[in-house]
């Protein structure tokens, strides 16, 4: 089985000429003169509308789902072109599941149109995307330049597993410091600049641009995990060279798949499934196709949803400031990168769909988690993101119980961060009547001072 070309299959329309390696010099010289210019504005909504739409095997206006694991051909030498590379899915030749399906091709046409890049591809989950994805581009005795806050199951994977298993290392930084990102940067070894366009938890947001500067400066890939803010922010479109995601979190809506997906250009996605060296192709992380159907019936009102999300974070955030707890959400004023977030996020879809309340302690912060879930039915205690109902946790406790007191120290987790993605169920009004009650109960407990 080949390596198979997805630059028709990937994104319709869009082609890229030479070879499908990766030739990261030249690469870098077209991303250089791309992030010094300022980035156009394309609403992703209007450009997911204009992606190519597959319709079902009898006229449906939904696309069929291609459940099969392995495809027929009707003629013998037919295999042996498609396992040589000359037919492939670009002309509607699918071998195996692994590597191709139509179903899972059309999501990531959609992914792709998402993020505005070449090509995407989707997996089985977020962490089998972005460790496909530093696989594919860093080797053994390379060295990854990260942001020190970061989801916790990605920080254990480069802090412990990388350098154990792949002799991978990796260094930590301020991502707000350029000068330690430059530095921290080695001529000849650092292949990936990783960091999350919005930070999980503590929601700092990244300068994109002025990162991608100083990467590709140094000949170095960008690499931005976009889960906190599909369609807020458009990465690839001030710079990044590759995207992903954990679908299972707002693009999903529904808390009930896991998936992932990388997207990038063209030459990455076929080098990750090439049949002697793909990342994707050999470690398998396939998605089923039953699941690929039901995420891409969810895209097309991901933006409606991300809207309603970022409105009501806003509004609580707002409310909850002027009633003097320690809040921190970027459409805040006050947020240190509110200026920042206003500069590159995509216009009218808002600031994000979770806050931080700070509430110092963890037994102050599950106390108040008790109180919303049990008595007020505010919100669930449960990891995760993007639900239509309010999910919270103690992130120093949970989601970030990977890192060490002194890392979660560099990161700026508090031992009473408490997450809250803002869910859009019920009304407005009603959701944050129950909140008010929640806070009320511990003040009069005493464990929280009244204004």
């Amino acid at each position: 089985m080949a390596e198979t070309d997805v630059r028709n299959v990937g994104l319709s329309g869009k082609k890229r000429a030479g070879s499908d390696d990766i030739d990261c010099d030249d690469y870098m010289s077209s991303k250089k003169a791309l992030v010094t210019m300022p980035p156009s504005w394309e609403d992703p909504a209007a450009v997911l509308a204009n992606s190519r739409h597959e319709f079902g095997e009898h006229g449906g206006v939904n696309m069929s789902i291609e459940a099969s694991a392995t495809f027929t051909v009707m003629e013998p030498e037919t295999m042996r072109r498609m396992f040589s590379g000359e037919l492939g899915p670009d002309r509607d030749f699918f071998i195996y599941s692994r590597h191709f399906n139509p179903t899972v091709l059309n999501l990531g046409r959609q992914m792709a149109a998402l993020e505005g890049t070449e090509a995407a591809y989707c997996m089985s989950s977020g962490m089998a995307a972005i460790s496909s994805v530093l696989l594919q581009l860093v080797s053994s005795g390379g060295h990854v330049v990260a942001s020190r806050s970061l989801y916790g199951g990605t920080h254990a994977l480069l802090t412990h597993f990388f350098p154990r298993a792949c002799n991978i290392t990796t260094t930590f930084v301020d991502l707000g410091d350029l000068e330690m990102v430059k530095a921290a940067m080695v001529e000849g070894r650092t292949k990936v600049l990783y960091f999350e366009s919005i930070s999980n938890p503590t929601l700092a947001v990244a300068n994109v641009p002025e990162l991608c500067r100083v990467a590709h400066d140094k000949g170095v890939m960008v690499v931005v995990d976009n889960t906190f803010a599909p369609m807020v922010l458009s990465p690839a479109r001030l710079g990044a060279d590759v995207v992903v995601h954990s679908i299972s979190k707002f693009i999903s809506g529904g808390a009930d798949i896991i998936a992932g997906a990388v997207c990038g250009p063209a030459s990455l996605v076929n080098s990750m499934m090439d049949l002697h060296q793909g990342a994707l192709m050999l470690l398998g992380p396939t998605m089923n196709a039953k699941v690929a159907f039901e995420l891409s019936e969810r895209i097309p009102h991901l933006g409606l949803r991300m809207k309603e999300h970022c409105h009501r974070a806003l509004t609580y955030a707002t409310r909850m400031k002027k009633m003097g707890l320690k809040v921190i959400y970027p459409g805040l004023h006050d947020h240190p990168d509110h200026s920042l977030l206003k500069t590159l996020a995509n216009k009218d879809y808002g600031y994000g769909g979770l806050l931080c309340l700070d509430m110092e302690t963890e037994d102050k912060a599950n106390r108040l988690m008790n109180q919303l879930q049990n008595f007020t039915q505010f919100g669930f205690m449960a990891v995760s993101l993007g639900y239509h109902e309010t999910l919270m946790s103690c992130s120093g406790s949970s989601t970030s119980s990977e890192m060490n007191a002194e890392e979660k120290a560099l990161a700026g987790i508090s031992p009473g961060l408490v997450r809250m993605s803002i869910g859009y169920s019920g009304t407005l009004e009603q959701r944050w009547g129950q909140f008010e009650k929640a806070l009320a109960r511990i003040q009069d407990s005493g464990v929280f001072p009244k204004n």
